[in-house]
């Protein structure tokens, strides 16, 4: 298409270093400009769809002075890492919605995530990886209990048993759900667990680490949400896409443990914990803004808003209750 606009998107590209000058200052949208616009939203995490929406559109908008104090706030985070990461680990960066795999100081396998939303989100810390859950049970934390699968019931009284979670009292006897009264000011003091399987909300695989917050990473049934733009919707917890292979990596110096052996036991059904030989460090930081060795500066939205300005959490209208609880 031809449009006036289209000579200040060319100045705006221009400026940020994803289009040459050569390209000139027409009114055309030609290939130049939409793969010029592919690199812009590559750099900002937004599909590589050349199309200026609306995402796009509130990224080309954020002012130059605050992407400028964005990376001078990023500095700063990535500069207070002063322990020494070790030989091999795990990064999650939150507001990236991604899992890296790092051995030796490379990448050696990158993991599409989802993270909690900003009324629910993911802490940051640093911890260690102690255990792999194959098959795991899935225990709903009480506040989960309390904002999503009681209100579930009362619209849905066989929510319990079609999502396969039973209920238990502290002696470990289980309770008829229809027993319980769901319109009851409190919750039930029980706990309510969702036995192993398909539907489990964590999947085929659980990975444990040391922290105060009942934070961990697992698989999930709900495979579509990585292809979402927005992965900001678990309730604290870390959803890891092709966590086979990031826990096949785990399991390497683990003795017994190979993908064939993981696969098999998953494919068994039976609830099947294991300890790390070595436990390998984790950590879970929040980094909206970073330049790599290819010296392309990286934005991210700032879905906590922790870096002072609105303009870069244009994209956090998140609040929504999750459709399946899970954590």
């Amino acid at each position: 298409m031809n449009d006036p606009a289209i000579i200040d998107l060319r100045k705006r590209l221009v400026i940020s270093g994803d289009l040459s000058r050569s390209a000139g200052l027409s009114s055309s949208y030609d290939s130049l400009v939409e793969e010029a616009v592919k690199r812009f939203q590559a750099r900002h995490g937004l599909p590589l769809d050349g199309v200026i929406g609306k995402y796009t559109m509130d990224s080309l908008n954020v002012p130059a002075d605050t992407r400028l104090m964005q990376l001078r706030t990023n500095l700063e985070r990535v500069n207070a890492i002063t322990t020494d990461l070790g030989q091999r680990y795990v990064m999650v960066n939150i507001p990236g919605a991604y899992i890296e795999a790092v051995e030796n100081n490379r990448v050696v396998s990158r993991h599409t995530a989802v993270v909690g939303r900003i009324t629910r989100p993911t802490p940051i810390l640093d911890s260690k990886i102690y255990n792999v859950m194959l098959n795991p049970y899935w225990t709903a934390p009480r506040s989960i209990i309390e904002k999503d699968i009681v209100p579930l019931m009362r619209k849905d009284p066989n929510y319990l048993a079609d999502n396969q979670i039973r209920l238990f009292d502290a002696k470990g006897t289980e309770v008829d759900p229809k027993t319980i009264d769901w319109n009851a000011e409190k919750a039930p003091n029980l706990m309510f667990r969702q036995d192993p399987g398909k539907i489990n909300a964590q999947g085929a695989v659980k990975i444990n680490f040391h922290n105060e917050h009942a934070t961990y990473m697992h698989d999930t049934p709900q495979q579509g949400l990585f292809n979402k733009l927005l992965r900001f919707e678990s309730s604290g917890c870390v959803r890891c896409q092709n966590i086979r292979d990031l826990t096949t990596w785990i399991l390497r110096d683990t003795p017994g443990w190979n993908r064939q052996q993981m696969e098999a036991t998953i494919r068994s059904g039976v609830n099947t914990p294991i300890d790390i030989a070595v436990e390998i460090p984790i950590y879970f930081k929040y980094v909206t803004a970073w330049s790599a060795k290819d010296r392309i500066v990286q934005f991210r939205d700032d879905i906590y808003q922790m870096d002072g300005a609105q303009e870069l959490a244009l994209q956090t209208g998140l609040n929504q209750e999750p459709v399946v609880a899970d954590n």
